[in-house]
């Protein structure tokens, strides 16, 4: 059994690259080899030109990984764990930095409370600042926002809109797709370990098999010759599933011959989720 397969990818330095799939699709899996906690068997892998196993200094200098675990020693403050951090990469007087990582993570007045001492989010964000610590040119953010709150959210995302527009290059995995196509240029999806989609995000979204038509009718009722069309019932609207925007008329006529007047219409576009599933179903 192979946890990934045939996976052939490039991501560009300074882009924003969304790494999407189910649950054991082979996610985490490529960050570990990414990130050196796991060797493939066969096939390299280089970051900014290092490759990890024989290169591995430089690859390991080039990255940051923010894992989706909460990983923290229970035995340090905040700024301790920063300094170790940096450490870590050689770096012995980095506090202007640290200072500055505390600050757009809003870590400032926790920089000398015990980690042990501080709530899921506040933890989150110390993982993201010893990711970055070392001022990383690639990123790595697995799950960054799973459970937290929305400051946590909205603090998180400015700051590392501000990195990548600086160039540094943003990998992320994410479950909230509303995030990855607010924020990701391009995007691959994963299924059992192997690449089942890659392309930007705006043509992914143009994609999309299927359209829909948001009526709201008076009366209250789908004429029987549209009940085929029909996807969602709500109250007091019909979703229909359409193929190409030229059904529109045909839909319209079908309508007037049928008695009714059409209260509101929406054609709401289809949105990365909707893509993702359409691409799960299919492989």
């Amino acid at each position: 059994m192979h946890a990934l397969r045939g996976i052939d990818l490039e991501v560009a330095q300074g882009e924003f690259f969304a790494l999407l799939g189910p649950n054991g699709a082979g996610k985490t899996t490529l960050i570990n080899i990414l990130a050196g906690l796991s060797r493939a068997d066969r096939g390299r892998v280089e970051v900014m030109g290092h490759d990890v196993v024989r290169h591995y200094r430089p690859a390991r200098r080039a990255l940051g990984v923010v894992p989706q675990e909460l990983v923290f020693d229970p035995f340090f403050t905040v700024r301790e764990a920063l300094r170790i951090q940096s450490g870590y990469f050689g770096l012995a007087r980095n506090d202007d930095w640290i200072d500055e990582l505390m600050h757009h993570l809003g870590l400032t007045d926790k920089a000398d409370s015990n980690t042990r001492t501080l709530s899921g989010g506040m933890k989150r964000r110390v993982l993201v600042a010893q990711a970055l610590v070392h001022k990383p040119p690639v990123i790595v953010l697995d799950e960054p926002t799973a459970g937290v709150d929305v400051a946590l959210r909205q603090t998180l995302w400015t700051f590392v809109g501000k990195l990548n527009r600086d160039g540094h290059t943003i990998v992320l995995t994410t479950h909230y797709l509303e995030e990855a196509e607010a924020l990701c240029s391009r995007v691959a999806m994963l299924k059992h370990g192997t690449i089942v989609a890659l392309d930007s995000t705006r043509n992914l979204l143009n994609s999309a098999a299927d359209k829909h038509l948001r009526l709201k009718l008076d009366p209250d009722e789908l004429p029987v010759s549209l009940q085929p069309r029909l996807s969602a019932q709500e109250k007091g609207s019909f979703t229909l599933v359409i193929h190409d925007y030229a059904e529109l008329e045909g839909i319209m006529a079908t309508l007037r011959e049928a008695g009714a007047a059409v209260r509101e219409m929406e054609l709401p576009q289809p949105d990365l989720e909707d893509v993702f599933l359409q691409i799960m179903d299919r492989h």
